[in-house]
């Protein structure tokens, strides 16, 4: 028991550069006494102790604001930043090394009892208010991007961002962080291909127009289109 308690604060301080010692992250860690009270509400959840597992599990909600139904199974090393918002379904699984920030939401789509609700690989990492829906996998190595909404599985070591989520990055091998302002824009992209080409397009009609002696109309929304085209550019 002590070797997995120490353990946890290790998982803290590599998780969050901001710890700064071990009596802050046992008082200061809300993410960390949300996992604690889920092993014991866990635990009496497997001995058929229903009720009090859910009683458990709505306290430690009221004092950290996440809640981790007392049936999802949770790996080693597990971390949550911050924490606030986090809410984890009862069919979820995770594995070992995973990092999740808050707002995530690991949320089910269906009914039925048995399982709805995601299984995350080893080593994935889930950006700030991300949401994984369904019985769906989320690979070993997978980064999801912030505020994106995972409704397909994720394959190993990919990067997944939008909504909803689109695999933009797959290089199969383990990631440890996501750099959330480096991701790529996948939409953004696209409205930057299609402005780029509306302007070559009004290029090629304004020529055809001086050829023949077209007087060309007056266009209030080119201006906009450029500052919104530059916009683009400098991203």
């Amino acid at each position: 028991m002590c070797k997995r308690i120490a353990e946890d604060i290790r998982t803290v301080f590599k998780g969050d550069p901001a710890a700064r010692s071990v009596l802050e992250v046992l008082t200061c860690y809300p993410g960390l006494h949300a996992v604690w009270a889920h092993r014991v509400a866990h635990f009496l959840w497997k001995h058929r102790l229903r009720l009090l597992a859910r009683l458990l599990s709505h306290c430690t909600r009221f004092f950290t604001a996440i809640e981790i139904h007392p049936g999802a199974t949770i790996g080693r090393r597990f971390f949550i930043d911050h924490g606030s918002g986090v809410v984890i379904g009862e069919t979820t699984e995770i594995g070992e090394d995973v990092l999740i920030y808050q707002g995530v939401v690991l949320g089910g789509t269906s009914l039925n009892k048995g399982k709805r609700h995601p299984t995350i690989g080893n080593n994935v990492v889930i950006g700030t208010g991300a949401v994984v829906l369904g019985a769906i996998n989320v690979g070993d190595g997978a980064k999801i991007g912030s505020g994106s909404v995972v409704i397909k599985p994720v394959p190993d070591g990919a990067t997944v961002v939008g909504i909803p989520g689109r695999v933009v990055d797959e290089h199969h091998k383990p990631l440890s962080d996501l750099e959330h302002g480096n991701l790529p824009d996948p939409v953004a992209d696209i409205i930057k291909l299609m402005l780029n080409k509306q302007t070559k397009l009004e290029e090629r009609l304004a020529k055809m127009e001086a050829g023949s002696g077209i007087e060309p109309p007056h266009d209030e929304l080119k201006q906009k289109i450029r500052e919104v085209i530059k916009e683009f550019e400098q991203e």
